[in-house]
């Protein structure tokens, strides 16, 4: 199959201008088609990065997220989400996922989670000390941020640490 296939995502918000505001500045784009109660984006210049695993208690989508091809540009988005009223949080020097990577986490309107980041090289531990943690020690949980985004404390088994 040659022909452009594209992902599809279609996230039930409450509030459609602040949900719209929010996603203007994720996607760095406006919208292809707006309605009272409906957006649509389409995404010329975005690729599939499509991850599954078996960490994490619940079951289901564990976080959306964009990757960037540099520093530079992951920067450029989070001055942009700053910009826009946006906090997120920082989390520079990430292992996680097989990977070492520079992140900016940020929360949409509903609570979706957004990572956006830039990977620096592959690396052969999920986590930070390698260990099999069963909540996977990068799952976001925007709300409980302390130095690194995960579900885990440093003083869980040394799992963020």
């Amino acid at each position: 199959m040659n022909e452009k296939r594209r992902l599809h995502i279609h996230i039930s918000v409450e509030n459609i201008e602040q949900s719209i505001a929010f996603y203007k500045t994720q996607f760095q784009a406006e919208p292809t088609k707006v309605k009272e109660d409906y957006a649509q984006w389409l995404i010329d210049d975005l690729s599939l990065n499509f991850a599954i695993s078996t960490r994490g208690y619940d079951k289901g989508v564990n976080h959306l997220g964009i990757q960037y091809e540099s520093d530079e540009a992951l920067e450029e988005a989070q001055t942009l989400f700053e910009k826009a009223g946006i906090k997120g949080k920082e989390d520079k020097g990430a292992v996680c996922c097989y990977k070492a990577s520079n992140k900016y986490w940020v929360e949409d309107p509903t609570g979706m989670i957004w990572e956006n980041y830039h990977s620096m090289e592959d690396i052969e531990v999920f986590g930070v000390d390698g260990k099999d943690t069963a909540d996977g020690c990068c799952t976001p949980t925007f709300g409980t941020f302390s130095e690194t985004p995960s579900s885990c404390s440093p003083d869980d088994s040394g799992c963020c640490s």
